[in-house]
C-alpha cells in the first residue's frame, strides 16, 4: 500500500499548501443520488473544481498499480477504502489544481475518513451538501443508468446501500450538530435539485465578493 502514499507523501510534504485559503465543500448522498450530475452544475456556475473520490479510486485502479489492484478488490466487495489511501489522492489532486474551491464528491464515508481528512490536511469543509434520496429511487436511477461499470448489478448496489447507511450517516450527523449541513431533496427533477442548490451556494459567492 505504499507506494501511492509513499509518492504523494514526498510531493504533498503532509499538508496542503497553508498560503492560501482553501474552501472545500463535501457533496454526500447515497449512490445513484445524482451527486455527479449537480456537482459538474455547480463547476459550470460557481467555479469549483471537482474532485471525485470514486474517480481518483479508478483512476488509480486503472494505472495497474498495487494500490489499485488493492482498491479494485475492496469495492468490488462493497467494502470502503482504507482513508489514508483515498485522502492522499484528493490531497495530490488539490496540490496539482490552481484553484482554491473544491466540491469533494463522495467522501468522507465514514467518521475514519472524516476525522483524518481534518487532522492530515488541516482542512474542514465550509460546509456538507447532502443530496437525500430514498433506496428505493436511487436503486431504480443506477439499474437504469447502465454506464457499464462493474458495480451497478443489484447485488453490489445493496451492499453499496449498506455500507452508505452504515458509515455516512454518523459523518452527517456529526457535521449536522456543527450546523454545516444543506440538505437537498434530491427526488425531484435535476433543474429542481439545482436551484435548491444554487439558493446554498450563492450567499457565499456574494460573501467572497463582498
Amino acid at each position: 500500500m505504499g507506494t501511492v502514499v509513499d509518492a504523494v507523501n514526498k510531493e504533498a510534504n503532509g499538508s496542503v499548501p497553508t498560503d492560501k485559503k482553501v474552501t472545500v465543500v463535501f457533496v454526500l448522498g447515497g449512490p445513484g443520488s445524482g451527486k455527479g450530475t449537480q456537482c459538474a452544475n455547480i463547476v459550470e456556475h460557481f467555479g469549483y473544481t471537482h474532485l471525485s473520490a470514486g474517480d481518483l479510486l479508478r483512476a488509480e485502479i486503472k494505472s495497474g498499480s498495487e494500490n489499485g489492484t488493492m482498491i479494485q478488490n475492496m469495492i468490488k466487495e462493497g467494502k470502503i477504502v482504507p482513508s489514508e489511501v483515498t485522502i492522499k489522492l484528493l490531497q495530490r489532486a488539490m496540490l496539482e489544481n490552481g484553484n482554491d474551491k473544491f466540491l469533494i464528491d463522495g467522501f468522507p464515508r465514514n467518521e475514519e475518513n472524516r476525522a483524518n481528512f481534518e487532522s492530515v490536511t488541516g482542512i474542514e469543509p465550509e460546509f456538507v451538501l447532502f443530496f437525500d434520496c430514498s433506496e428505493e429511487e436511487m436503486e431504480k436511477r443506477l439499474l437504469n443508468r447502465n454506464q457499464g461499470r462493474e458495480d451497478d448489478n443489484i447485488e453490489t448496489i445493496r451492499k453499496r446501500f449498506k455500507v452508505y447507511m452504515e458509515s455516512s450517516l454518523p459523518v452527517i450527523e456529526y457535521y449536522n450538530s456543527k450546523g454545516k449541513v444543506r440538505k437537498i431533496d434530491a427526488a425531484q427533477p435535476i433543474e429542481k435539485v439545482f436551484e435548491a442548490v444554487k439558493a446554498v451556494f450563492s450567499p457565499l459567492t456574494d460573501k467572497v465578493a463582498a
